[in-house]
């Protein structure tokens, strides 16, 4: 936990963390740019020495988004990677559909390359961006439930714990009973 000056610990809104949203907008802008500049150039052949400049600077900066960020202490981990997941499977079934759409329209060479690389970027980028986004403003430590119990991720769906010595309380919304149960 991170403590203010007085001693007591920061809210989520306090802290101080890199600048990674910030970092992963600008990647995103470098990747849009250099797909405009090939497009641009369509249907003739771009000269590829600034698309491949652009690619470069924009994988420097996601490779220090992504150091930056694995260096952060007291941070909600489980929502990041719970949101983040999700987010790249999908965007990774977009990037693999635009990918099918590359090679369907007969984009070879250099420019493939390029596309592809670029692809894999945005890929990786949005996601980390998206999880980041949500993680930020949740307190780091284990999921709670609504009456404060502890919530303990038990592979699907999540089940609650009450902590030891605590005296279990209802919230008025207890799960179903297992369908092995007889109802009657």
């Amino acid at each position: 936990m991170i403590a203010g000056q007085d001693g007591a610990p920061l809210s989520v809104y306090e802290r101080r963390l890199p600048p990674i949203s910030e970092v992963a907008t600008a990647v995103i802008a470098i990747v849009v740019t250099g797909g405009i500049y090939l497009a641009a150039y369509l249907p003739r052949r771009a000269p590829l020495g600034p698309a491949f400049g652009l690619l470069a600077v924009a994988a420097v900066l996601l490779a220090w988004n992504i150091v930056r960020l694995s260096r952060v202490q007291d941070f909600a981990w489980d929502k990041f990677f719970l949101v983040g997941r999700w987010a790249l499977l999908a965007y990774l079934i977009i990037a693999g559909m635009l990918e099918y759409v590359f090679v369907l329209d007969h984009t070879r060479g250099g420019v493939l390359v390029v596309l592809t690389l670029t692809l894999a970027i945005f890929a990786v980028n949005i996601p980390m961006l998206l999880a980041f986004s949500v993680a930020r403003y949740q307190p780091a430590g284990r999921l709670q439930g609504p009456a404060g119990e502890a919530w303990v991720e038990h592979p699907w769906p999540l089940k609650r714990q009450t902590a030891p010595g605590a005296t279990p309380v209802s919230s008025g919304r207890e799960p179903p009973p297992p369908l092995s149960q007889n109802r009657t």
